[in-house]
């Protein structure tokens, strides 16, 4: 139905997370990541996710089809990047930045391989 949307606030161990819009065919989200923090590195197994810079300076690693390592995408302020199911990545903030998510709706389907706050292999906030 049209109309007002609600935000919802995930507060997460490296910052938060808004999430301004969520329906069954996508969700809306910003990511505030504070400086020196980094997201897991992750999968997903469905969501296709983009990503836009907002403000801020993070090191976006990515390992890209045919590369054994994760790279830095050297992302600025302005530019979009595309991670579709599959393809491992974390973000990693230099200074505090804020992050514009547009994705599939599967909030859950994370994977994580690392996690420097202990949420190795599990779904949890």
């Amino acid at each position: 139905m049209s109309g007002r949307s609600p935000v919802t606030r995930v507060e997460k161990p490296w910052g938060h997370e808004l999430i301004w819009a969520h329906t069954d065919r996508y969700v809306g989200k910003v990511l505030h990541i504070k400086a020196g923090q980094a997201l897991s590195v992750q999968y997903h197994e469905r969501k296709d996710e983009t990503v836009h810079l907002l403000s801020g300076e993070m090191i976006y690693w990515v390992q890209l089809p045919g590369d054994t390592e994760l790279r830095d995408q050297q992302l600025r302020t302005g530019d979009s990047f595309r991670i579709t199911p599959g393809t491992i990545h974390y973000m990693e903030a230099v200074t505090d930045c804020d992050v514009l998510e547009a994705s599939t709706p599967e909030l859950d389907d994370v994977v994580r391989l690392k996690d420097r706050y202990g949420r190795e292999g599990t779904n949890a906030p």
